[in-house]
């Protein structure tokens, strides 16, 4: 950890991530960064901010509920063998692994990015990247759409429930207001938009679009929120070039890993190429929709920002390595 006053690594961090092929949201995910880091919110206004966040965020989480496919999960309950093994790989596999960045010492990983390794391995699966990718490497695409939407719905309530867990095993814990807040803003409105969709459900299809905006400018506003809040508790002055090496580095290790080992255990257990192509990539996604308003709910907003850091880093990495692997088992020749 960086000693005395360290430079603010904002210009450098975006100068990295912008040599990268980022798409425009990831590029509105680092403006929002930058934004919380030269015109943070403090007292009146943070109050204020952090209320409208609330709304959006139970927003957000109703839009989920009405978007699920119940008829796409009941439809692929048969297929229970793939879907155990990517929710396997998401809740099990992935916080194993979470667990062993806690093992370095706060010289390496302060124990607030360390945090936010496991609170990311923690998150459930992506859908529209998942299926996007299922699909241009010639998968089995309606497996994927089964999968990744359960391992959502699920989140909603494993992933609190984890990090609750993980977290106390390593001195720290989930206060029951956090257990409240997740009720009020993510179980309750979840649920009512699954309610509502015999009137909501054409509504949201009709309005794709539209939603689809209302969705990524809900987690710019989390975004800005936490680093916000994390900003003006001294965040830059914590993380320097050295941590953000140091999360690269880890995030590629395990998402490599996963991968990885996502292939094999499809292949060990008899599964044909589509579907192995759907395990791979429902089960090695962490969802930044997800995990930035959950985030917000279960960490102060002085901690907020440096939980969700390795999110934004892992997140790119798995678009990018992906896009790879779904181009190369794309081009493979039929039996």
């Amino acid at each position: 950890m960086p000693t005395g006053k360290a430079p603010n690594p904002l210009a450098w961090i975006n100068g990295l991530l912008l040599k990268l092929k980022l798409d425009p949201y990831i590029m509105a995910i680092m403006a929002s960064v930058v934004l919380a880091g030269l015109f943070p919110v403090s007292g009146l206004a943070a109050v204020g901010l952090g209320w409208v966040t609330k709304i959006a965020i139970g927003l957000l989480f109703f839009l989920h509920g009405a978007r699920l496919p119940r008829e796409a999960v009941v439809a692929g309950l048969g297929h229970w063998r793939l879907h155990l093994t990517i929710i396997a790989i998401s809740f099990a596999l992935f916080p194993l692994l979470g667990l062993t960045t806690t093992l370095l010492p706060p010289s390496i990983l302060p124990k607030e990015l360390a945090q936010g390794m496991l609170f990311l391995c923690c998150l459930p699966s992506t859908v529209q990247s998942s299926i996007a990718f299922t699909s241009t490497a010639r998968g089995n695409v309606a497996a994927a759409v089964v999968a990744a939407s359960a391992s959502n719905l699920l989140g909603v309530i494993l992933t609190p429930l984890l990090v609750g867990l993980l977290l106390h095993s390593q001195g720290s814990g989930i206060s029951m207001d956090a257990v409240q807040a997740i009720i009020v803003q993510l179980l309750i409105p979840f649920a009512l938009g699954q309610a509502s969709r015999r009137w909501t459900g054409a509504f949201v299809i009709e309005h794709k679009s539209i939603l689809g905006l209302f969705d990524r400018g809900s987690i710019l506003l989390v975004v800005y929120a936490a680093f916000s809040g994390a900003v003006t508790a001294g965040l830059w002055t914590k993380v320097g070039p050295k941590d953000l090496a140091t999360l690269l580095f880890l995030s590629t290790a395990i998402l490599a890993v996963v991968l990885a080992l996502s292939a094999l255990i499809a292949r060990r257990l008899g599964f044909s190429k589509e579907d192995e192509i759907a395990i791979v990539f429902a089960g090695s996604k962490k969802s930044l929709a997800s995990g930035v308003p959950i985030a917000g709910i279960l960490f102060s907003a002085a901690t907020a920002g440096a939980i969700v850091l390795p999110l934004m880093i892992f997140h790119q990495l798995q678009l990018m390595a992906c896009a790879l692997i779904a181009q190369r088992y794309g081009r493979r020749e039929e039996p």
